[in-house]
């Protein structure tokens, strides 16, 4: 037995136990180690998205990481139960078509979809999977889902560029993200967060042609949905 490892396994568990969140203080009595040797294997996971903090809350949460090793392993229809009305929502609201989508390793995984009838995306290449790289969700997922930016970056063997880093800094400070015809031609893309409790869980995004979605009613429409996704 790894020791470390054996550590970081039962503080998940007890997390796990508590309800998906529990407090240094509860680790430490049911662990019967020290509170820095806890404190440390916590700031691991939580730098690898295995744990995670809430603004306002001194527990520590299981991570986006963990639960989306889970979902890919289970089964979504709970999510797309959730998340179902504010898509409708959001469809009306802002007249395009609207996606769900969740990280799934190193890709965006979609797991819903709501058509607008202006326009069909039959021809615009939308599969089951994109690459986090170039989509507004992917952007939103390295920006707001701790760990994945560390698992692209130990999946594809290199370091993300500084330009690309500033881009993910920039989605975390507005709380969106755009993609303006760079993972499909013609397409534009608008993409935010979509939190459970705190914890950002999935991301939401609307699509349409790009002269009917140009990058300023893209703008107009992001405070839309960040309203809608409250």
């Amino acid at each position: 037995m790894i020791q470390s490892v054996e550590r970081a396994a039962a503080i998940l568990e007890i997390i796990a136990q508590e309800g998906g969140r529990a407090h240094l203080r509860t680790i430490h009595e049911q662990m019967g180690i020290g509170k820095t040797t806890i404190h440390n294997i916590l700031k691991t996971l939580d730098r690898l998205g295995y744990v995670q903090r809430v603004p306002g809350d001194m527990r520590y949460h299981l991570g986006n990481r963990i639960l989306n090793i889970a979902r890919m392993a289970g089964d979504d229809s709970i999510l797309r139960d959730r998340v179902r009305p504010v898509l409708e929502a959001i469809a009306r609201a802002c007249d395009a078509t609207v996606l769900l989508a969740v990280p799934s390793g190193d890709e965006v995984a979609y797991l819903d979809m709501i058509e607008t009838p202006a326009w069909s995306m039959d021809g615009a290449g939308f599969g089951q999977r994109d690459k986090l790289e170039g989509s507004a969700l992917g952007l939103v997922f390295l920006a707001f889902f701790p760990g994945v930016e560390k698992r692209m970056t130990l999946s594809q063997g290199r370091n993300l560029s500084a330009a690309f880093l500033s881009q993910i800094e920039q989605v975390r400070t507005r709380g969106y993200a755009l993609d303006l015809e760079a993972s499909r031609p013609g397409w534009n893309c608008l993409a935010v967060p979509w939190r459970d409790h705190g914890l950002v869980q999935a991301g939401i995004s609307i699509t349409g042609p790009a002269d009917r979605l140009p990058r300023r009613r893209l703008v107009e429409l992001s405070w839309t949905m960040m309203t809608l996704v409250a």
